[in-house]
């Protein structure tokens, strides 16, 4: 069930809300659900997760429910807020994308108690048994699609840095790990240093600087997602160096389809948040009407998609047109 998202801008200006922790409501809807969904992100001002909320959000109406939305910035005493608002406003379902794996096992089962059905989207919590589901991308598949894209593009060899997203977000060392296992089959290929950026673009800068001013003379950056590639670009840029380095994203933003289109970037890798997304917010619905799900596993991994220059001009608000 595939459904084209707002544009990345459209999508930001209806989440400036959420970026503050604040909440906003939609109507009725007219479809067979009805009663309110919670939905809680991380951050509204990133691509991603704006495309992740604006797809639960027009699936969610669709179906005939209200909705507030929220973004807990990874803190999870945020998430507790944002989660405890929800359970105490008798909310009839919450999809929530976790703020750590352990972090927010306890707002899970805190909501479960109270009755109201959960489903994770993006990220994983360290417990099984508590949420409707948990939908990820398959994030080791997706670092080996890339990793081995960028290793050819260096020739399997020279020195390079690792961009580390949020460390309490699983996904973090899921993506390390699998560019790790990769990239350590060619002994030619060197990483001499490594700086945690958290998933963004201004963070992903200042550190490529500091990587910079450490190893300046490096052939590669791989990064974690692609908010810390782009700011990795814009530093390397500045330094004269842009046209000499080889720059790996995940994601499958539209910017880093502009930079993979264009030469500043080897490649990314496109998860499929908007079927996540749809997947975890129509298991929600099913549960809220039926009491049960139909899912056999809780946990559901979605392969990720490699975007080169081949068929970067074919990625669009994170769908990849035929």
């Amino acid at each position: 069930m595939r459904r084209k998202i707002l544009a990345t801008g459209m999508m930001v200006g209806l989440l400036g809300a959420a970026a503050c922790g604040g909440d906003s409501e939609a109507g009725d809807g007219g479809g067979e659900g009805g009663g309110e969904i919670a939905i809680i992100t991380v951050d509204a001002s990133n691509p991603y997760w704006a495309a992740e909320v604006a797809t639960a959000e027009a699936l969610a109406e669709e179906l005939g429910y209200s909705y507030t939305t929220g973004a807990h910035g990874n803190d999870p005493d945020e998430q507790t807020r944002l989660m405890e608002t929800a359970i105490n406003n008798d909310v009839d379902g919450i999809l929530l994308d976790p703020a750590g794996a352990d972090e927010s096992v306890a707002v899970v089962e805190q909501a479960v108690d109270a009755g109201i059905p959960v489903s994770l989207v993006n990220a994983e919590i360290s417990e099984t048994g508590l949420a409707e589901a948990q939908i990820v991308s398959n994030n080791a598949q997706g670092a080996a699609l890339g990793a081995e894209t960028w290793a050819e593009a260096m020739d399997y060899e020279g020195t390079y840095v690792e961009l580390y997203g949020e460390p309490s977000d699983n996904n973090a060392p899921v993506r390390s790990d699998g560019y790790e296992q990769v990239l350590s089959q060619y002994p030619d290929l060197e990483k001499v240093g490594e700086e945690v950026a958290n998933w963004d673009r201004q963070e992903g800068q200042t550190s490529m600087e500091q990587l910079l001013s450490r190893y300046p003379d490096i052939d590669g950056v791989i990064s974690g997602n692609d908010e810390m590639a782009l700011g990795a670009i814009n530093a390397l840029e500045e330094a004269g160096r842009l046209d000499e380095v080889q720059v790996l994203g995940f994601d499958g933003s539209n910017d880093a389809a502009e930079a993979v289109a264009d030469g500043s970037m080897v490649a990314t890798v496109l998860q499929p948040i908007t079927d996540g997304t749809t997947q975890a917010i129509e298991i929600l619905d099913e549960v809220i009407r039926t009491g049960d799900s139909s899912v056999e596993d809780e946990k559901i991994a979605l392969d990720c998609i490699l975007v080169t220059e081949e068929n970067a001009d074919q990625l669009a608000d994170f769908e990849l047109s035929e």
